[in-house]
């Protein structure tokens, strides 16, 4: 058994413990940010594989406490890195730290560096170079006031580079929390689903996705694929089940808009691209005149948009016009709907004389958002 690191966006964590559970692990331990978890391997190549929520996951090396530099860097030396991966291969450090009082976390960064090319070059003979842009290999490091752990990333890439969005506009949600907040709704595949102001389509190609049950690291390569222990005939099969599952792609009730031209078409290039385009269907059009476009049967259907949040002043003086209008175009069109918005500005429900029946606080990077839910009925909807 192997100790792992899980990250995912804050406010995902029970979520992202449901994803690792599904991929097989038990022993599991949900903190702020992530999720802690003993498995063996095949778990975690499923979790990287399957898991919308994830950020990165990485593998546990090293543990210790420090009062300083060297400390950290003796930690290092002492983990066996040339039996994980070769000195042929591109390494990157970076170093997260909470509390820590050492000065300069560049510095422990580069002491982290040197343990592990000096450990190579005394077992080896030779040392890995460093590649910052596209290493072969990362390692992370976590330092508190008096700990530091040391990991390998499993994932390469994050988990949230699908590598289906090619085309992207301005401020594009993390493919992550779109894929969170669609749980959240409790929407699932047979229940029509709109996002009016769609962009390029994340909450599309997410949920069109899990329609047709395509895993979310179906077409992507990963960090455990380069280290020594990877085993290919585990990783085979879990692949192959994977695409064994898929479904063939159809009309899935699940309808895109947005009032710019160039973002429907980055939407359309999107979902082309990643062979999704007939589960969705797509136009131009504006949020405060567009109508439910389906009748949402027994259930209620979903709407999810992420509004523009405005940082400058002119910005949020003009939201606060839209807002009130928003909130009577969702009045008149979306009766028996159930409507999310993911916004930064939580000026949001008031201005739009809406009561949510939910909020929900989540992070979009370092931006700290409410997902409000709003249960449309017939009328005011303002308790």
């Amino acid at each position: 058994m192997e100790k792992f690191f899980a990250s995912c966006p804050r406010g995902l964590e029970a979520l992202l413990a449901e994803d690792l559970v599904a991929a097989g692990v038990s022993d599991l331990q949900p903190i702020p940010g992530g999720v802690h978890f003993t498995a063996e391997w095949p778990c975690c190549y499923a979790a990287n594989l399957h898991s919308r929520i994830a950020t990165r996951i990485l593998w546990r090396i090293a543990h210790g406490r420090y009062a300083k530099e060297d400390d950290i860097y003796t930690l290092a030396l002492a983990a066996p890195w040339p039996t994980l991966f070769s000195a042929g291969q591109t390494i990157r450090v970076d170093v997260t730290a909470i509390k820590s009082p050492l000065k300069s976390l560049e510095f422990i960064t580069l002491r982290i560096k040197d343990a592990i090319c000096d450990r190579f070059r005394a077992d080896a003979g030779k040392r890995p170079s460093v590649d910052t842009r596209e290493p072969e290999v990362r390692v992370h490091g976590f330092i508190t006031a008096d700990e530091c752990t040391l990991y390998i990333d499993t994932s390469g890439a994050p988990l949230y580079q699908r590598g289906l969005r090619q085309k992207t506009v301005d401020a594009p949600l993390k493919e992550n929390v779109a894929a969170g907040i669609l749980r959240l709704s409790g929407w699932q595949p047979g229940t029509p689903l709109l996002d009016p102001m769609c962009g390029s389509g994340t909450f599309l190609l997410e949920a069109a996705q899990t329609a047709l049950n395509i895993a979310p690291g179906a077409g992507r390569d990963f960090g455990f694929q380069r280290l020594k222990n990877f085993r290919l005939d585990v990783w085979k099969d879990l692949l192959d089940s994977a695409m064994d599952a898929e479904k063939p792609a159809g009309n899935a009730q699940i309808y895109g808009s947005d009032i710019a031209p160039v973002a429907v078409r980055a939407a359309l290039a999107n979902l082309d691209r990643a062979g999704l385009l007939p589960a969705v269907t797509l136009c131009t059009g504006d949020v405060l005149e567009i109508e439910a476009p389906a009748n949402p049967g027994p259930n209620p259907g979903i709407m999810i948009a992420n509004p523009p949040y405005g940082e400058r002043l002119s910005e949020l003086d003009e939201l606060a016009t839209l807002y009130p209008l928003l909130g009577s175009a969702l009045k008149r069109n979306f009766a028996g709907w159930n409507c999310y918005l993911l916004t930064a500005d939580l000026r949001l429900p008031k201005l739009m004389r809406l009561t949510p029946t939910k909020k929900t606080p989540l992070y979009n990077g370092a931006i700290e958002c409410r997902l409000f839910e709003f249960k449309m009925v017939a009328g005011s909807n303002r308790r």
